[in-house]
């Protein structure tokens, strides 16, 4: 038998953007005809083998705020304790070499994610929401029509056939990429790296790897660096460990494909050769439990771009079925808050009988141009990732750019106001040009010293205007006031570049900083220790 369905949407996968997204229609629109088809079945495992276990302010909030999850996240996940960095290339000493992180909690608050425990979160809450979530669902072809007549979905459900018809089709499909494969959409971003990663059916506390009492003794609470995003760097490449909710803990290893090539260490046992090496405690401590190993995959090429994402003709890509970035700083799940927001508000124009065309265009520009200035982050520059000192200002560079330009138009619900973003076009020109042109003079400073690595913890804490601006995210503004905000950030951005530079300057008085602010303007503190 076949059954014949029709929807005002359906959706091309019921994952974590999938999901999101039909939750976040059906909040908006409640009336509204929502079918999600999703290829596994669920109840999901937990510790589910999916990329995407940290959250940073944009997706915490996306979670916690905009789809009122504040409570499941509370009590089945992890708040984390932060993003913590650790240059321990080769090194046993925890206490010898250098850490950046936070002595305590920031204010603005961010969670580790189980991510089977949040998808089965989230499939109950659909179905309990009148949501047609259809698990175990092939799709099998996609007619993608024109001008006001219906898209077709046809898929297999449960072995039974199944045709959908829909005036919208939404791919959230990952990387299986259904309508950028169909509509040849894929696109090279020239940011080649590759991973690999798994979980461990147990936790790794790397609070027990060191015994220093005064290391032990520097965060508040004591014993709880685990519930950091534990970064591990090295020259072209970074460890991540990330505890889950469910007792288990992720593990992975991203790196340059010309520095590492991925053939190293692309199964477990290759994986803890290579941890031998390069991150002698992260190998010990998997050794000692490899019993307990709950998968293994890797990827090749990770990160790619998407020619389109958004039609007039009522389709859309969001989440990894367009673009992915890259694992650090963890920002797939902001990717999908800002996609899933233009996507709902191109459906409520249409709804309202407004002409699709013009909006998707830009909403879709501001999407890539958000995407190619946090690629701009990444892009050619994991060379440097071994190198303590440039990295700790780097990356404090890289979260007050996050957090003083794209932070505020998702916490203030800013993304679709046209009229705010015309206004302050220059600030964000600025801002992009300044930011371009910081992660070329950082990588310029990198190659003019010799890398060294202090043993200090450079503590986030200590940074009286860094922790203000964490805490000002949650602030309530007015659209003057988010307009003064975003311009006083690009001043603060101003400010720190010329700052870093100064410091630069001190050990490399010929390094180049054309175009970038006078040293003379510098005035935003730095870490004591490094300042």
């Amino acid at each position: 038998m076949s059954e014949n369905l029709k929807a005002d949407v359906v959706i091309l996968g019921g994952g974590l953007a999938g999901l999101c997204l039909a939750l976040q229609l059906r909040q908006r629109f409640a009336d509204l005809a929502i079918v999600v088809l999703e290829r596994n079945a669920h109840p999901l495992p937990v510790a589910a083998h999916k990329v995407g276990e940290s959250k940073v302010e944009i997706g915490a909030h996306y979670l916690a705020d905009t789809l009122g999850l504040r409570p499941h996240l509370d009590t089945a996940h992890i708040r984390k304790f932060g993003f913590r960095f650790f240059w321990s290339e080769g090194r046993e000493d925890l206490e010898g070499i250098t850490e950046l992180g936070v002595s305590s909690v920031m204010p603005t608050p961010t969670w580790q994610i189980d991510r089977g425990i949040l998808e089965n979160h989230l499939g109950e809450l659909a179905r309990e929401r009148g949501i047609d979530f259809r698990d175990e669902s092939i799709v099998r072809a996609i007619d993608l029509a024109e001008g006001n007549a219906a898209h077709v979905v046809r898929a297999t459900v449960h072995g039974a056939e199944m045709t959908c018809s829909a005036r919208w089709v939404v791919d959230a499909s990952g990387r299986a990429g259904l309508i950028k494969r169909k509509l040849d959409l894929a696109e090279d971003n020239g940011h080649d790296c590759n991973a690999v990663w798994f979980r461990i059916d147990d936790r790794l506390a790397v609070d027990d790897w060191c015994a220093d009492q005064d290391w032990r003794e520097r965060c508040e609470p004591r014993q709880e660096r685990w519930r950091s995003t534990n970064h591990l760097c090295g020259p072209g490449y970074w460890v991540w460990l990330i505890p889950l909710g469910s007792g288990a803990h992720s593990v992975g290893i991203v790196c340059d494909a010309t520095m590492h090539p991925l053939e190293k260490m692309k199964s477990f046992d290759r994986a803890l050769e290579w941890l031998r090496e390069h991150q002698p405690l992260v190998a010990k401590a998997c050794e000692a439990k490899r019993d307990k190993l709950m998968d293994f995959r890797f990827l090749r090429s990770f990160s790619y771009g998407c020619k389109q994402v958004f039609s007039g003709d009522r389709w859309a890509l969001t989440g990894e079925a367009g673009v992915f970035l890259d694992p650090f700083y963890s920002p797939g799940s902001d990717f999908i808050a800002i996609s899933n927001t233009y996507v709902c508000e191109l459906i409520a124009l249409d709804l309202a009988g407004k002409p699709l065309g013009p909006y998707a265009r830009m909403f879709e520009q501001l999407y890539f141009s958000f995407y190619r200035n946090t690629l701009s982050l990444y892009q050619n520059n994991y060379a440097l990732f071994g190198d303590a000192e440039v990295m700790s200002i780097k990356v404090i560079w890289d979260y007050t750019y996050y957090w003083g330009v794209l932070c505020p138009l998702v916490f203030q619900n800013r993304l679709t106001d046209i009229a705010l973003l015309g206004e302050v076009q220059n600030d964000f020109i600025e801002a992009s040009r300044l930011n371009l042109d910081m992660q070329a003079f950082f990588r310029r400073w990198a190659q003019a010293r010799i890398a060294d690595n202090r043993p200090l913890m450079l503590d986030q804490q200590e940074l009286g205007w860094f922790v203000a601006m964490n805490a000002s995210l949650r602030d309530e503004l007015s659209t003057a006031e988010v307009r003064e905000r975003l311009h006083g950030n690009v001043g603060l951005l101003r400010d720190l570049s010329a700052t870093i530079v100064a410091r630069a300057h001190i050990a490399c008085p010929s390094l180049d900083a054309a175009g970038l602010p006078s040293t003379a303007a510098a005035a935003t503190p730095l870490f004591a220790e490094v300042a």
